[in-house]
């Protein structure tokens, strides 16, 4: 079959020069909440690295969403400096897209301002944080939140806006039984647990008009028994269909639960405690950190077997993320039927990876997936660890001991 890897592609009203995205990972690199030239340098690169569509990932909606200093806050504040990093990635002839979302249990008082918010009250072991359950005065403000969130995002200049309803943050957490414990109308059975979510996408799909593509990040499996399956999940993709998304983007896991579901692979404990600030915290996780965050087995494309049964149920644009890295995978994944693929470990070994595909008919991302990059941004900002000098040798000996499993 003819390759469609470098042939135009539409989502809703954008078209995108290839079938590429940068998919939504969070970058780690906006300091006081704030885009910095870092966050612009990056995604300038990978824009001029020949990528259909770059995505700054992970921007909240609110201050009650944020979980990190060094993570977005969308607010006209930040606007000046987002209209400047799209227009140097539209320069390079890429399409601009924005994640935005709220981080719900796992946000932190101290960035949130508040006690951190969800579907339901309870203690998140992974913040570890207390956590109260939302009034329904404040669902119903969260949603109009996120369709504010809408024309921050036109006024920046953005093509598209990425919904993050998955991976165990605040639309997931009140998708997933295993953190939605309500007994009113927005819990209980799935067509109340998904109320949320749709207010959500009345605000975004009303908000974004006829010139903004709307895509949506959810999961097929939350990853753990007691989370959503494929049963429930199809369903939420048939809601999300039904509700006008553009493009579905289709992952796994829950951050608080699973969190190796999302990448597969084992978590470099050494590497994400070394960057960690709070002593107790720290140590902590040196100590049970490989209880709590549980590896699971990791192989290219691990998603695709699930994505496949969406592709069968669902009419819309489907994006593939999933341990993508080499060119003869991606164009398996498009000879399955998927409209577009979304890569972000590959891009941050390589910003012109998808030049090189372009050049090289057997490309392969010289990513080594040991997910250095993964336990870095939590405390720092995302980087390759092929990229960096000096790391401690206590660093480098747990890098090696991955890459020989």
């Amino acid at each position: 079959m003819e390759s469609t890897l470098f042939t135009p592609g539409k989502i809703g009203p954008l078209t995108l020069r290839n079938r590429t995205i940068r998919a939504a990972a969070f970058e780690g690199m906006c300091p006081g909440n704030v885009p910095s030239k870092m966050l612009s340098d990056y995604h300038h690169a990978v824009a001029a690295g020949g990528i259909g569509m770059t995505t700054l990932a992970y921007a909240a909606v609110t201050q009650s969403g944020l979980s990190f200093q060094h993570q977005l806050w969308l607010r006209p504040e930040v606007i000046p400096e987002l209209q400047k990093i799209v227009d140097r990635i539209h320069q390079e002839g890429a399409a601009a897209s924005i994640q935005i979302g709220h981080c719900g249990n796992m946000s932190h008082r101290r960035e949130a301002g508040c006690l951190p918010i969800s579907a339901s009250t309870g203690f998140n072991l992974y913040s570890p944080t207390f956590v109260r359950g939302m009034r329904k005065s404040e669902i119903e403000d969260m949603a109009r939140s996120f369709g504010a969130a809408i024309q921050i995002v036109k006024a920046c200049g953005f093509d598209a806006v990425e919904v993050h309803a998955g991976h165990g943050y605040l639309i997931s957490q009140f998708l997933s039984p295993y953190t939605n414990r309500r007994h009113d109308e927005y819990g209980g059975s799935l067509e109340n647990r998904m109320r949320f979510m749709r207010m959500v996408m009345n605000e975004v799909m009303e908000k974004a008009g006829s010139d903004l593509a709307v895509l949506v990040k959810m999961n097929m499996r939350d990853g753990f028994k007691g989370g959503m399956e494929l049963e429930e999940t199809l369903e939420v993709g048939r809601a999300l269909e039904k509700a006008g998304a553009h493009a579905l983007v289709l992952s796994g896991g829950f951050v608080s639960k699973a969190p190796m579901y999302v990448m597969r692979g084992e978590m470099p404990i050494r590497s994400m405690t070394h960057y960690m600030q709070c002593w107790w915290l720290k140590w902590g996780v040196r100590l049970f950190g490989n209880l709590m965050i549980p590896k699971a087995p990791y192989e290219e494309a691990y998603f695709l077997p699930d994505a496949l049964k969406f592709r069968q149920a669902l009419k819309l644009p489907l994006v593939y993320v999933g341990g993508l890295l080499s060119r003869p995978k991606i164009e398996e994944v498009l000879n399955h039927g998927f409209e577009f693929v979304a890569m972000a470990r590959a891009l941050v070994n390589d910003p012109a990876f998808v030049n090189r595909m372009r050049a090289e008919e057997e490309a392969r991302s010289a990513c080594e997936h040991v997910n250095y990059c993964i336990a870095r941004m939590y405390s720092r900002e995302m980087a390759c660890h092929q990229h960096l000098q000096d790391l401690p040798a206590s660093i480098c000996r747990e890098i090696e001991r991955i890459k020989q499993k």
